[in-house]
């Protein structure tokens, strides 16, 4: 997982120092923000010196959902204030892959919290490896842009194989991203979180219904 963020990393660093920044402004940001698509766009709204309102709203909308990341992250195992305020923070998209799968309900709160805090530490690493040798990194490396989608989709794969006898879920998810994509062009994550959430409360309100009068 570490080494599928070091190419997204590199590439922010990249862009960073392109951006006119000072390298150092990519072990800033990746250390203190820690947002992944939201860095990217930060660089480009500090650069057009966009207004704070503006930030804070770009901000809630790239990262809507870790609002629904929220009702399944193992937070609860996590002892300690500080410790549950940095897992909180570094509830990223694939801390929660990772943690929230079968096999990962075993796991202490102590391996939750390395387990994010070495991802950070890969995606500071990256980034500032990119911004200090950006230069010598060459343009249109082959699959370098792929990394993350060929990771989340490997992750996709293993969280259907737990789950064999689970068909539904892995359907309704399909059918919410298409009907989000048809609905909400424009947002069709926010939009697919929405109904697949909606459906999943749903099924469950049947399912404690149709046990209860069995």
């Amino acid at each position: 997982m570490g080494l599928g963020l070091v190419p997204l990393g590199l590439a922010f660093g990249v862009f960073v120092t392109q951006s006119g920044l000072d390298w150092w402004w990519a072990s800033v940001f990746t250390s203190l923000i820690y947002a992944g698509s939201f860095e990217f766009l930060l660089v480009g709204l500090l650069g057009a010196a966009a207004p704070l309102t503006t930030i804070t709203l770009t901000a809630s909308l790239v990262n809507v959902r870790h609002v629904f990341y929220a009702l399944s992250f193992p937070l609860d195992r996590v002892r300690g204030g500080l410790a549950k305020a940095y897992s909180t923070f570094a509830l990223t998209d694939e801390a929660y892959a990772l943690t929230t799968g079968e096999r990962a309900r075993s796991w202490s709160g102590r391996r939750v919290i390395w387990l994010q805090g070495f991802m950070h530490l890969y995606w500071i690493g990256g980034a500032t490896a990119g911004a200090l040798l950006g230069s010598l990194i060459p343009d249109g490396v082959t699959g370098l842009d792929f990394a993350m989608t060929a990771l989340f989709a490997v992750l996709a794969v293993d969280a259907v194989r737990e789950r064999r006898g689970d068909l539904p879920t892995p359907l309704l998810a399909l059918l919410s991203a298409l009907v989000a994509r048809l609905v909400l062009p424009g947002q069709p994550l926010l939009g697919a979180f929405a109904l697949f959430t909606t459906a999943l409360l749903a099924r469950h309100a049947i399912a404690r219904k149709g046990a209860s009068h069995a």
